[in-house]
């Protein structure tokens, strides 16, 4: 019995489960500025799953990855739904014009 499959789903439910709060505080701290480090990251992530030999550790990698790409639009998204009032605003960060 394979139970990859299983653990695949699992890292990946707990990946972009946990990156749903990482955004909301990136984008609190620093704004939609930072999605070059998303990117870097993202890229990093992916090259880095063409290397491990076991299934499971490269999809890993694959899948945060590409949850780090995923995660430029969601500051965006997250910016759009300060702005509606949906999250608080950071009062501590100035407004870049």
């Amino acid at each position: 019995m394979r139970l990859s499959g299983i653990l695949i789903g699992l890292m990946s439910f707990a990946i972009i489960g946990l990156f749903h709060p990482v955004v909301i505080k990136c984008e609190y701290y620093f704004g939609a500025r930072v999605w070059p480090a998303f990117l870097a990251a993202g890229i990093g992530f992916l090259l880095l799953s063409l290397l491990p030999d076991s299934v499971i550790v490269s999809s890993t990698l694959g899948v945060l990855g590409f949850t780090c790409l995923w995660s430029i639009g969601e500051l965006r998204e997250q910016r759009r739904r300060v702005e509606r009032g949906w999250f608080p605003e950071n009062p501590n960060r100035k407004k870049r014009g």
